[in-house]
């Protein structure tokens, strides 16, 4: 292969995330609702018999499955089937920033208002609770924040003797901030506390 071909290679190529293929991908959305007293965030309490995060507050979302046809259809669908409501209900989808998590999960966050739907119906297999709060509670409560410490950790068998100081390498750790925002009985945490800080970035710069 000379520099030519290489150069041709390269001229072809789409820069995208270095290991994306090994990432899952999951796709959410921030559901907004109009209601006498304004704008409203609503939320999932995540069905206490599913396997991960019983009982968690969550944004409607999950897996982007190969038949979709992009991340945004991944979270219109999601919400049409966990609220049981209509692709016509849905109005207004518009991207916030994607996140990668530490956990080998890459997040597509979306916004979206939900039209005429006077009442919800979740699909119980997955939805235990839904609730909403008012989007001024949360622009004047501001969250509370904590830090948690990630370290490396190498596996048994890992070849020491190849890297310089041996095992006393010094692995980098990496602090990521956790944040708590609270609602009469309802704590809100986790990666949906991340979006939600994030969307109230957005639409307050």
């Amino acid at each position: 292969m000379n520099i030519k071909q290489i150069n041709e290679k390269l001229k072809n190529h789409t820069p995208q995330l270095l290991g994306a293929e090994t990432f899952k991908h999951f796709s959410v959305l921030v559901p907004l609702v109009e209601k006498a007293d304004g704008l409203h965030v609503l939320f999932e309490v995540r069905a206490f018999n599913m396997r991960r995060q019983p009982g968690e507050i969550c944004f409607p979302g999950g897996k982007v499955d190969e038949t979709d046809k992009d991340e945004k259809y991944t979270a219109i669908r999601e919400t049409m089937e966990e609220l049981r409501i209509t692709k016509e209900q849905i109005m207004h989808v518009q991207p916030l920033d994607y996140m990668i998590s530490p956990f080998g999960t890459i997040i597509y966050p979306y916004v979206g208002v939900l039209h005429k739907v006077s009442s919800f119906t979740p699909n119980q297999a997955e939805v235990a609770e839904v609730f909403t709060v008012p989007l001024e509670h949360f622009k004047q409560t501001p969250p509370e924040r904590y830090s948690v410490q990630y370290e490396g950790k190498p596996e048994s068998t890992f070849p020491f003797h190849l890297i310089a100081n041996g095992e006393e390498y010094n692995w980098q750790t990496r602090a990521m901030e956790e944040y708590f925002y609270y609602y009469k009985d309802k704590v809100i945490w986790g990666l949906t506390a991340r979006i939600l800080h994030h969307f109230l970035e957005v639409i307050e710069s």
